[in-house]
């Protein structure tokens, strides 16, 4: 359920703002792993960490577990269309985390420029380039 004093980073933050959340995220981009396959994917994460991580996440309806065994109980993991939405952000942070590492960004491989990240209203069909300019984006 959404704080509602919260603003939409302050939720956001809270349910993806820790250290292996968003790489789990990122390792389930690519289609379910079960548990095991997680952890290999994941070097240096804890097995109870990685445990802890998937139950929030499946409780904020970010992942869904599948059982593949009942006895003993195993579980394959898959995101959910929420949970695949943050590729995006991934792809942002990655790009951020390149250009301020002091290295090269994203680039378009059929010609080798380096990509730009913009909102686009389709409504208006235009690109919203400055937030500040005449408040153009809004958090609802």
């Amino acid at each position: 359920m959404a704080d509602p004093e919260a603003t939409p980073l302050e939720w956001a933050a809270a349910r993806v703002g820790d250290r292996w959340t968003l790489l789990i995220v990122d390792a389930l981009l690519s289609g379910p792993l079960r548990f095991g396959e997680m952890a290999e994917a994941l070097p240096g994460i804890a097995t109870n960490v990685l445990s802890q991580r998937l139950k929030r996440l499946e409780a904020d309806r970010l992942v869904v577990s599948t059982a593949y065994s009942a006895r003993p109980p195993r579980f394959s993991y898959e995101l959910t269309r929420a949970g695949r939405e943050l590729g995006g952000v991934l792809a942002l942070l990655a790009h951020w985390g390149a250009v301020a590492g002091g290295g090269e960004g994203v680039r378009h491989t059929a010609c080798g420029t380096p990509l730009e990240a913009r909102w686009w209203c389709p409504t208006c069909d235009r690109p919203v380039d400055d937030p500040d300019d005449e408040g153009e984006l809004r958090f609802v």
